[in-house]
């Protein structure tokens, strides 16, 4: 796989637990599908999230995107692997390290998603860049509009 870009500053002397992630990128009519997710102070990521044990990377993205959104997904190719040290929404210093992929959308049923603090929103890619939490979310992007 070699080595994958990390992104995101790990606190001096503080263990960061690696988090096996996927995520992905789907454009419709030239917006990205983001999530907005609401906290005390609300943010914007790429949909996507842990891999589970016996999960491969393709299949996270496709149910992750389910459950944040209701989009049913194909993933198309992987566009980059990234590590990004954060701090979860409980202060659990984790790293996020896996693949970020390009899919395409094949339907939308609002019914089916469970995850009532995430909202699905179209992004132009340019704000997507500057809203997005994660600095190896916007990464992708930008290598996205650059290919």
């Amino acid at each position: 796989m070699g080595m994958a870009l990390q992104f995101g500053r790990a606190d001096e002397g503080i263990l960061y637990r690696e988090r096996p992630t996927a995520f992905g990128l789907v454009f419709h009519d030239q917006k990205l599908a983001c999530v907005r997710v609401a906290r005390d102070i609300p943010y914007h990521d790429l949909p996507g999230g842990a891999v589970e044990a016996g999960e491969t990377e393709q299949q996270a993205l496709i149910r992750e995107f389910l459950e944040e959104t209701g989009m049913t997904v194909r993933p198309v190719g992987r566009l980059t692997g990234a590590g990004q040290y954060f701090r979860k929404s409980d202060g659990e210093p984790i790293n996020n390290i896996g693949g970020i992929w390009i899919a395409e959308m094949i339907s939308i049923d609002p019914a089916a998603k469970v995850e009532a603090d995430h909202e699905l929103v179209w992004l132009h890619p340019r704000t997507a860049l500057a809203d997005l939490r994660h600095d190896a979310h916007a990464w992708a992007v930008a290598k996205w509009l650059r290919t």
